[in-house]
């Protein structure tokens, strides 16, 4: 077991090390864009259905429900869930923009190396010129990956945030 994990984190540090600097920034990256993402899953889980009962409580407790002050209030109830549950939305969304623009620095960073080897070689020597290609491959792909997988996540929570929205709307009509 313990081998296993050793084996596991040399094989992490060697991947991180041919990816160069920018790898790791978007490895923080991803590790605060999969938060929010598992955060906002949580809160949808647990918080929110207990948001949801109290709103509708609320609003069930009251007498006027037809004046335009009750649909004033109930627009007010709305817009307080749709806050809280559209809190962290737009920062996934930024930092699934973000993925591939830093996966761009990567290959930039990674082919200037690149360019520098073969100022220095002149250009035929395919073994030194290797580590700037993997620095400008391997940050392009993670970039991509995240970004893919953001996509996915964040649409997933923005359908789920608009069905519950949708269903609060008609519960308070």
């Amino acid at each position: 077991m313990y081998f296993a994990i050793l084996d596991g984190y040399e094989a992490i540090t060697d991947f991180m090390a041919r990816g160069g600097d920018v790898l790791w920034v978007i490895a923080i990256l991803l590790v605060v864009k999969w938060s929010l993402i598992f955060e906002r899953i949580w809160y949808l889980h647990s918080t929110h259905s207990k948001r949801v009962k109290q709103t509708l409580a609320a609003w069930a407790g009251r007498t006027d429900t037809r004046s335009w002050r009750a649909h004033q209030i109930r627009n007010m109830m709305i817009s307080e869930v749709s806050l809280d549950l559209r809190s962290t939305l737009p920062m996934i969304e930024a930092l699934v923009v973000v993925c591939p623009l830093l996966g761009l620095l990567g290959t930039v960073t990674g082919m200037i190396e690149v360019f520098f080897v073969m100022a220095l070689t002149g250009g035929g020597d395919a073994k030194s010129m290797a580590g700037g290609v993997s620095k400008a491959t391997i940050p392009t792909m993670a970039g991509m990956v995240g970004a893919l997988s953001g996509i996915f996540a964040y649409n997933w929570l923005k359908h789920r945030v608009d069905r519950d929205l949708a269903l609060l709307e008609d519960n308070l009509a």
